[in-house]
């Protein structure tokens, strides 16, 4: 994927990994919560690849993580 904004999304995964863990979900639990592969989830909070998401996948991770979808936006955890 292409993008001007590769810090940002290698910062928005790494926050999925974070509120992911602190929810207590393992990936392969947490994957099948949203119904993704857990493949594309470690894409995602991947520092080594840029995954980009649609906005109904980023609306299901807050929901499944019981947080604001611009929580994992912002610039700080």
């Amino acid at each position: 994927m292409h993008t001007n904004y590769p810090d940002k999304y290698i910062t928005m995964g790494l926050k999925i990994a974070y509120y992911r863990k602190k929810a207590g979900y393992t990936q392969e639990a947490f994957a099948e919560e949203i119904g993704k592969s857990v493949n594309f989830l470690a894409q995602i909070e991947g520092t080594g690849t840029v995954r980009g998401i649609s906005l109904e996948t980023l609306f299901k991770i807050a929901e499944c993580l019981n947080i604001s979808p611009a929580k994992l936006l912002e610039e700080d955890l």
